[in-house]
């Protein structure tokens, strides 16, 4: 498949391109609720012109009690009318927190649902907002749209089942945690009331936040996350299972792992899999 959409595409490169026919530019921000930041209220107050309000929680599966479980595919294709969007478009999406919090999230869900011409804005908002580019207040609303309900890419999503092979050494996926260290470790606790502190048996503490630089927050550039992942004692090359607090973060190193993939294209190798429920549904169990 040839794609027109590098997974990572820069401010400069998207100015010119905004109202280009077929872009939909996405403003997918989502914070944990002890952040004391609300991503509507920022969403109205300042967005890049023409992004739509693209809302994980909405977006997600309503009959679990786990946090902003994927959506069915008839759920994520309703959502995608409602707001405007069909599958020709080329998604671009992005967030506010400068860490690629939420942004690769919604990037992760457009590809387990068979689109694949979707990108994330490096550096997001801030990034774009930092220059004095032009910012829109208010919200954008698109014509209803037709997008039809595809399967689920089966690869980019991982079960608890999953987890308990790695554990078990029955899989030897390499399983990556993006979780601060200190909650990897059990130092600190969870932001969600009721869950143990600790880590899954096997996997490697690889908090999402080290992905992109602190000053900039752009991400590490393709040798930096090499050496990074090496660091880490893992191999993009083999498999790998991501997960965090619930599955969003997560998605900032399968987002990594592709960046490295386009930097190399004659460098194959399975997609990341995100544990969708991660330590939300996992630390309500034994831990190892």
């Amino acid at each position: 498949m040839t794609l027109s959409l590098p997974p990572l595409v820069s401010a400069n490169w998207l100015a010119p391109l905004l109202k280009a026919p077929g872009m939909v530019v996405l403003d997918a921000s989502w914070y944990l609720p002890t952040s004391g930041r609300d991503p509507e209220l920022e969403y109205r107050a300042g967005h890049i012109p023409h992004a739509i309000r693209f809302d994980l929680d909405a977006i997600s599966d309503p009959a679990t009690d786990l946090p902003h479980m994927l959506p069915s595919p008839e759920r994520f294709a309703h959502a995608m009318e409602h707001l405007g969007i069909q599958a020709s478009d080329r998604i671009i999406c992005y967030d506010g927190s400068g860490v690629n919090l939420s942004a690769a999230r919604a990037w992760w869900m457009f590809r387990v649902f068979g689109h694949h011409e979707v990108a994330v804005l490096d550096g997001g908002f801030p990034n774009w907002a930092s220059v004095t580019r032009p910012v829109q207040r208010g919200v954008v609303h698109r014509t209803r749209s037709g997008y039809p309900a595809s399967g689920v890419d089966r690869a980019l999503v991982a079960d608890r089942a999953a987890i308990e092979r790695i554990a078990a050494g029955l899989d030897l996926a390499q399983l990556a945690d993006c979780r601060p260290a200190a909650r990897w470790l059990g130092e600190a606790d969870e932001p969600r009331p009721g869950l143990r502190r600790g880590h899954v048996a096997g996997s490697r503490s690889t908090p999402f936040t080290e992905l992109t630089d602190p000053d900039t927050g752009l991400m590490l550039k393709p040798d930096a996350l090499r050496a990074w992942f090496a660091d880490r004692g893992l191999d993009p090359a083999r498999p790998i299972v991501a997960m965090c607090g619930s599955g969003t973060s997560a998605c900032a190193l399968a987002l990594a792992v592709e960046v490295l993939r386009a930097d190399e294209p004659d460098r194959v190798g399975p997609p990341v899999a995100i544990y969708d429920a991660s330590w939300a549904e996992w630390g309500q169990g034994a831990v190892s």
